[in-house]
């Protein structure tokens, strides 16, 4: 068939969708291999150090052990960075965070500070401002666990601290 002789002599079979050179089989190993080498990397990274460095980079040793204690003993951390790498609420010291970059501070990631006194002041704060929230805003099931998971993380900090 052609259109005023457009097309004439061509086979039709040329114009269809040609098959994929890989069969299904191959491809769902190579997508397998892929999921196994992502959960390979995620379980190389340590999401409670990771959540400290966010607010801590330039405190002591000592708290940031501190932190890492208190994160593994309560299976939280103060930034809400689950074991996945999801957050699981906005946390009290991302709050610090945002309101520090809203002020125009320079170094917004430095919640923590540089000494010990810096981060009894800090995490003070983030469990005031959990017990005393501004709003009573709707929050999830899961939210409402998540903080409560966050509060005890800060006071199992805030006591590490202390004994510092």
């Amino acid at each position: 068939m052609s259109v005023n002789g457009i097309g004439v002599g061509y086979p039709m079979a040329g114009y269809t969708a040609r098959k994929t050179e890989k069969s299904a089989g191959s491809e769902t190993a190579e997508f397998m291999e892929i999921v196994e080498e992502k959960a390979a990397q995620d379980n190389t990274v340590d999401h409670d150090e990771q959540a400290f460095e966010m607010v801590g980079p330039h405190a002591p040793q000592k708290v940031k052990d501190a932190w890492m204690e208190a994160a593994k003993e309560v299976y939280a951390n103060g930034m809400g960075i689950q074991k996945n790498g999801m957050l699981s609420h906005i946390s009290q010291m991302m709050v610090q965070r945002c309101n520090k970059m809203l002020r125009g501070e320079a170094d917004y990631s430095d919640i923590l500070g540089s000494t010990v006194g810096s981060a009894i002041r800090a995490t003070k704060q983030a469990l005031y401002d959990l017990d005393h929230p501004l709003g009573s805003g709707y929050r999830s099931i899961e939210a409402q666990q998540a903080r409560v998971k966050e509060r005890e993380f800060y006071v199992a900090f805030l006591y590490k601290l202390e004994k510092l």
